[in-house]
């Protein structure tokens, strides 16, 4: 799944692709990743809208339009593919935003995963998806103090707040695994039981990461592409993530794989306590 450097890759390129361009009509051929409203007045809302801005928010890509702000989460597989209009295009594409210069951005999405929401412009926070979103690592709420304060909230392991998308947004499975190796944290230990060293060692290895990881225009362990199609190169420089049974690169000794908060874990049995 595209955590946040993946997200914010898509977003960069799509950008000088599509602002400035005006939608002349959308195609819907799969009715269920529209999640609001419903398909017909979706497709009649975005009618002559101009696309002036592309934001995120955690996993979260935001249309900017005149009147109206589209909210699209990728989940597993889900793909922005910018297009002439006339291009061929196979069974896995299902949204088509047609601009009134004959190019089309288009959604492409194997699984069938993603979701689109539209709302009026000052709406899009006040409701789901994005009304429980939480913290970005890049936004200034986002220290050590304030970080201490979440973790002594809950009783849950580490690995499953930070997973959290309403505490820390924009972390998923990888980052998760890699931002608790770097800080020499095992993932199932409860969160209340990390010490200050520990919590800013986390809170800088979270920071360093993400910003390393969109350095290096994400990771791309599965699918992943940006709109131009080209892959990531951060995987390279994984820690632990999918490397079970693999050498640790900092002590020599074999990477762990469990399950913690129903998630596949990579850890180092040596390195994290």
């Amino acid at each position: 799944m595209p955590e946040l450097p993946e997200v914010e890759m898509v977003r960069r390129t799509l950008l000088p692709l599509v602002v400035g361009k005006t939608i002349e009509r959308v195609k819907v051929h799969w009715s269920k990743i529209i999640q609001h409203p419903d398909v017909a007045t979706f497709c009649e809302c975005l009618k002559g809208q101009t696309i002036h801005d592309i934001q995120r928010r955690g996993k979260f890509l935001l249309f900017q339009l005149d009147d109206v702000v589209l909210v699209s989460h990728l989940r597993m597989e889900g793909r922005y593919i910018y297009e002439k209009e006339d291009t061929p295009f196979d069974q896995h594409t299902h949204i088509f935003f047609t601009f009134t210069d004959q190019t089309e951005l288009r959604y492409r999405d194997v699984r069938k995963f993603g979701t689109m929401h539209l709302f009026n412009k000052g709406e899009e926070f006040r409701v789901p998806p994005l009304s429980s979103i939480g913290v970005e690592p890049f936004d200034e709420q986002f220290t050590v103090a304030w970080l201490t304060d979440q973790l002594q909230r809950t009783k849950r392991t580490i690995k499953a707040t930070l997973l959290d998308q309403t505490i820390v947004a924009g972390l998923g499975n990888i980052y998760v695994d890699e931002v608790l190796f770097r800080s020499s944290i095992h993932p199932e230990r409860t969160a209340t039981t990390l010490t200050i060293r520990e919590i800013e060692a986390l809170h800088e290895a979270i920071v360093q990461t993400i910003q390393e990881a969109i350095e290096k225009g994400g990771s791309t362990v599965r699918t992943y592409v940006n709109t131009q199609g080209k892959t990531g190169t951060f995987q390279t420089q994984l820690y632990v993530y999918g490397r079970a049974n693999m050498p640790c690169r900092r002590c020599g000794n074999p990477i762990s794989k469990t399950t913690v908060a129903n998630r596949g874990t990579h850890y180092c049995k040596h390195c994290q306590t």
